[in-house]
């Protein structure tokens, strides 16, 4: 988390924005900047982290807060804290706030010789994607192919970003930090280098495929565990296969948004299943035995009781949507009256002698009686 950057700009909302705007807004940019409909752009690659960054922090309540906090402390985003932009909140270290109140460096010396921290190790970037579940998919949890596309370290130069034969220098500016100091109000505070753009190295050679960044563009298909339950719309993280770390550095997370296609019977509220089922009149009236479907498993008999009104639900348990903690919701059964299209003479005679027996119910009286005293 870098309090340097304003995670709100980047994603155009004001800082008060509700959830739902932040993952609207995160959405259309990643559509606009991902590396598939950018290929070769290296600016909208780097785009496309930087609104991933943005959207990983204030996308988490607790991160968020943990941000907001920072920047009010330490001014409009003048200060990044040591150890750049891992996830799980920022990490504040005193001795280097020490070192930077007195102008002090020192430490190990790094592998060229020259004294100073020690090149710090840079986590990889976060990577999103998509993929759309068949409905019963999404009940039970399916294993799924994804193509992704990050950034690696450069295979001509092995990541160090200069041409072959040559090799990168430490920056003499933060010493190969990658962090410097500036005062503000009678303290100093940490950033990003300017000279190497906070990666503690300079390249004199270029490498010519990566142009000295080190990194380059890989596709690669992985195989990803889809959990049971999982909702249309939901944001699944996997740690760790998203894109490989620098020097060292832990990779970055995969974020899966899960799409679900409807299912031509049956329909989910929270963790239970739902389902239509048509009844005649008689079997309303009378009250019946139903055969009911379920998702995947045989029917199962429900008994419908007698002077059932349609739109009627039943609820058969555990036949729903699997749980944490092991328990599954119920389906729910919704029953409506099918009227048919065409009745025979004998069976509309039987409705007419129905209709004169019952010829004292008025099912719309108190209707009617209701909307005059309003």
């Amino acid at each position: 988390m870098a309090v340097n950057k304003d995670y709100y700009k980047i994603l155009g909302v004001p800082k008060d924005a509700p959830a739902a705007d932040i993952k609207k807004a995160y959405r259309k940019l990643a559509r606009q900047y991902h590396p598939d409909a950018n290929k070769g752009d290296a600016a909208s690659e780097e785009k496309f982290k930087e609104i991933s960054e943005a959207y990983d922090v204030l996308s988490d309540d607790k991160r968020r807060k943990e941000y907001d906090d920072s920047r009010s402390v330490f001014g409009n985003g003048g200060f990044r804290p040591p150890g750049g932009g891992a996830p799980g909140g920022f990490n504040f270290d005193l001795g280097d706030l020490l070192g930077g109140l007195f102008n002090r460096t020192g430490g190990p010396t790094t592998g060229t010789g020259t004294t100073g921290r020690t090149t710090q190790a840079r986590r990889g970037a976060d990577v999103e994607s998509e993929v759309t579940l068949k409905f019963s998919d999404s009940i039970d949890g399916a294993t799924v192919s994804l193509r992704l596309t990050s950034d690696t370290p450069c295979s001509a130069c092995s990541g160090t970003g200069a041409k072959a034969g040559t090799t990168p220098r430490v920056c003499p500016t933060c010493s190969g930090t990658g962090q410097v100091s500036r005062n503000q109000g009678g303290f100093a505070f940490s950033e990003p280098c300017r000279d190497c753009k906070g990666r503690g190295l300079l390249v004199d050679d270029p490498c010519p495929v990566c142009h000295g960044s080190g990194r380059a563009a890989s596709s690669r298909t992985i195989q990803a565990r889809i959990p049971a339950g999982v909702r249309d719309g939901q944001r699944i993280r996997l740690k760790g296969k998203g894109a490989s770390g620098e020097r060292g550095g832990p990779a970055g997370d995969l974020y899966v948004v899960v799409h679900v296609s409807p299912h031509a019977v049956f329909g989910r509220e929270d963790d239970n299943l739902t389902v239509t089922v048509p009844v005649t009149f008689p079997e309303a009236v009378l009250g019946a035995e139903i055969q009911v479907p379920t998702l995947g498993g045989m029917p199962v008999t429900v008994k419908l009781p007698a002077n059932s009104q349609n739109g009627r639900v039943l609820r058969v348990r555990g036949r729903g949507v699997a749980r944490k903690d092991g328990s599954k919701g119920d389906l729910l059964v919704r029953f409506e009256i099918a009227v048919p299209a065409e009745i025979g003479a004998d069976a509309r005679a039987a409705l007419e002698k129905f209709q004169e027996a019952t010829g004292n119910h008025h099912p719309r009286a108190e209707l009617l009686d209701a909307a005059k005293g309003e």
